[in-house]
């Protein structure tokens, strides 16, 4: 009688654990579902990417392979390149670097400068023929998305050895191929690109603390936390969640990509791509509801 409860109780167990588990494939399949109609519901084309930092068994793959202009996201390799360097005795972040605004073309190495009415932050203008560090350089790239001090950087960063380093992370896909506004490599149709999915698997990464030390991960995720730029992501988060996270944005896409933290400990990885847009305000929004959405699947489960 006794070696028959026994039995009974292990059934139990496991039709417990067999649902548990259906329970929590479907609410991810809701999710899905919900996500989906959500980007098929206006003009635009859209994908994400989402990982539970604390189960990566945990993730929700939309579109994810599919390439998009990686805008101003391409920045965050950039920068991780920079530590990774610095890491490595190459340079000191607290070195000291010439503000220009003369690039050459990765076409044809012709000279070309930016124009302020592109750029999101214009004090940097003022500071031309001076020097500032790299480490305040690279500051202003990610919270401000400066395209000035982008372009001085990735001539330090070198943007073939940036795309090689995320290929040892296991990104792919993403090409850093040169600076911002290169209008002859734009007409040629040479382009930063990137995917969802490699987004995801460089603020992984970063979490992770795959390139560089500890110390210089944290420091980066305490710059990304200053992000100025929140239409996105925590737009309509709780004031208490904290988002470390790089947008992007030209003509009809916009993007963002990032880490949410909750207070309770809890943490993932959230890219949100798109691409022409019908209507740009329209698109952001939309992106914003799929966040709180994601934000609430984690709540609830």
């Amino acid at each position: 009688m006794d070696h028959m409860k026994i039995k009974l109780v292990v059934i139990a167990l496991v039709f417990c654990l067999a649902s548990c588990k259906q329970q929590e494939s479907n609410s991810l399949n809701d999710l899905r579902q919900q996500i989906t109609e959500r980007f098929d519901s206006i003009k635009g084309d859209f994908a994400m990417a989402f990982l539970d930092l604390k189960d990566s068994s945990n993730q929700l793959l939309i579109n994810a392979d599919q390439s998009f202009h990686a805008a101003s996201t391409m920045k965050v390799p950039v920068m991780m390149e920079l530590f990774k360097r610095a890491g490595e005795g190459e340079f000191s972040l607290n070195d000291s670097i010439a503000v220009k605004n003369e690039f050459k073309s990765i076409v044809d190495q012709s000279l070309y400068s930016l124009d302020t009415i592109d750029d999101s932050e214009l004090e940097l203008y003022k500071m031309l023929g001076q020097n500032r560090s790299i480490y305040d350089l690279n500051y202003d790239m990610i919270i401000w998305s400066s395209n000035l001090a982008t372009n001085i950087l990735i001539e330090l960063a070198d943007a073939k050895k940036v795309t090689a380093t995320m290929r040892s992370i296991g990104a792919m896909n993403i090409e850093v191929l040169r600076g911002v506004e290169d209008q002859k490599a734009y007409d040629q149709g040479l382009s930063n690109a990137t995917t969802a999915r490699d987004l995801m698997v460089i603020f992984e990464a970063i979490d992770k603390s795959r390139i560089g030390s500890k110390a210089d991960n944290k420091e980066m995720i305490k710059i990304l936390l200053d992000q100025q730029f929140n239409e996105i992501i925590p737009a309509l988060l709780p004031e208490d969640v904290q988002v470390a996270h790089k947008t992007g944005v030209i003509t009809a896409l916009h993007h963002d990509a990032g880490i949410v933290y909750l207070p309770n400990g809890n943490k993932y990885v959230l890219v949100l791509l798109s691409k022409n847009l019908g209507d740009f305000e329209q698109g952001t929004g939309l992106m914003a509801e799929v966040s709180r959405m994601v934000y609430d699947y984690i709540k609830g489960n």
